[in-house]
């Protein structure tokens, strides 16, 4: 089993690489999906989230009031360790679960993790794929395509770690300045060569 971890900026475009893979063939641990699956409404997750942070960070509904969450912990370090503390662990043992139920010799799981060079994860990967764009389209599209404002967009691009860091854990780098049509055969390419580095182990 080939175990491949799949980064990138946010704005770069690593969910449309994310779904690429998957429809090849590859298993998709997605730490995002993971994280909010870990604190849904029922879960020990969110008991021991509002057990930190107090009832006022629950919406209506119950479920996680993320911007409410986001807000507290966006620029207080402490409040963000807390957090990760709790999360974390649980997206840890939810990831081994989903890998290892994906246990054929000659599967390729993809852990797609936006905090990869962040955090040092690197050396958890067999192989590590990065999502290069620039900061300028990445810029564009968070402004154009999800409407964030231009400082907010740049704010959380200013919080991840820098370019030059992802693109010095990557093996394999995938350009996505570009059109999707041309990201297409970037990522074909890719899988193959996951593929051949999977019957190769």
């Amino acid at each position: 089993m080939l175990k491949v971890g799949l980064t990138g900026g946010i704005g770069a475009g690593k969910s449309a690489v994310s779904r690429l893979l998957a429809s090849y063939g590859a298993v998709i641990v997605d730490a995002d999906k993971i994280a909010r699956e870990v604190v849904e409404p029922g879960t020990p997750g969110l008991a021991a989230v509002v057990a930190e942070f107090g009832p006022e960070i629950l919406a209506e509904d119950g479920t996680l009031d993320r911007p409410k969450l986001g807000s507290i912990v966006f620029n207080d370090p402490e409040r963000l360790r807390a957090l990760n503390a709790i999360v974390h662990p649980l997206v840890g043992a939810r990831s081994a679960e989903l890998e290892a139920s994906a246990r054929k010799e000659d599967a390729i799981v993809v852990h797609d993790v936006p905090l990869l060079a962040e955090n040092g994860l690197a050396g958890l990967y067999d192989f590590v794929v990065v999502v290069d764009a620039s900061t300028e389209t990445r810029l564009d599209r968070l402004v154009r395509l999800r409407g964030m404002d231009e400082g907010e967009a740049r704010s959380r691009m200013a919080a991840q770690a820098t370019r030059e860091q992802r693109l010095a854990v990557a093996d394999l780098v995938i350009d996505n300045d570009g059109p999707l049509d041309a990201l297409e055969p970037q990522v074909g390419k890719v899988w193959q060569e996951l593929r051949e580095r999977a019957a190769a182990e």
